[in-house]
């Protein structure tokens, strides 16, 4: 594996936050190819992989890896996504946090592409949007109608631009994360979303850029998990309006 010289007090330019949940078997790949798309851009790095309360073995293969500038974070219990995001962009190091999924279907050679748009432009953050003009994406029909019945009701109920809220590639600058992640409670599906409409209401400048997909189809999306994200959706509806209200949800 190819080693840095640079000192680890050194701030890189990015840390690359990569929650792991039931990745034994495809772990090590991810973290090549995730490695070998850094590299090639040359950008000084850190990666942060959150195994979320994993008995799988996802902890230990992560670690075999054995790469200097890969960090292998673990827990117990399982809390979900988005407390894996919260736990590993708090000890993250870089002028810029990227979050990127664990399994295989987002190509990490997208990070680059959100990196330079956030450089380039006044943007505080940007988000892998599978309805990007420029954006090359693969994945079922249905799924594809799911994500747009998500996208009007978040819209509408969150006043909120971004068309895609949930892909798992987005690019932070480090002060967006400390001045709205302590403010997020939702430890599941509903992180990202209120991640991002906090980060909305605070005036931050959220932009949308091109993904590459090819969907693995390592997840699925039955009748429960529709209701679980409904439920979330409708309980931070409930909370944002109550904290406009008493003036708490922008403290």
């Amino acid at each position: 594996m190819p080693s840095s010289d640079t000192p680890s007090t050194d701030v890189p330019e990015l840390s690359v936050v990569v929650p792991a949940y039931k990745e034994a078997h495809t772990i090590h790949e991810a973290l090549a190819r995730l490695t070998a798309a850094l590299d090639d851009v040359g950008r000084s790095y850190e990666i942060i992989v959150v195994s979320d309360g994993n008995e799988d073995g996802t902890e230990e293969r992560a670690e075999q890896f054995g790469h200097d500038r890969v960090k292998v974070l673990h827990y117990t219990p399982n809390r979900g996504k988005g407390f894996a995001l919260k736990h590993g962009a708090g000890l993250a190091r870089g002028k810029l946090v990227v979050f990127i999924d664990a399994d295989l279907d987002i190509h990490p050679d997208g990070i680059e592409p959100l990196v330079q748009l956030l450089l380039r432009t006044p943007a505080d953050a940007v988000v892998a949007s599978k309805v990007h003009p420029q954006s090359n994406v693969s994945y079922p029909a249905f799924r594809r109608m799911q994500s747009g019945v998500l996208r009007l009701l978040i819209r509408v109920l969150f006043d909120l631009s971004v068309s895609d809220t949930q892909t798992g590639l987005k690019v932070f600058r480090a002060p967006v994360l400390r001045a709205c992640l302590p403010h997020v409670t939702s430890e599941g599906f509903a992180f990202d979303l209120e991640l991002l409409v906090l980060a909305n209401d605070r005036h931050f400048k959220v932009m949308e850029g091109p993904l590459e997909l090819d969907f693995r189809f390592s997840s699925t999306t039955g009748a429960r998990a529709v209701v679980d994200v409904l439920r979330d959706l409708v309980k931070l509806h409930r909370r944002r309006a109550a904290g406009l209200r008493d003036g708490t949800w922008l403290a």
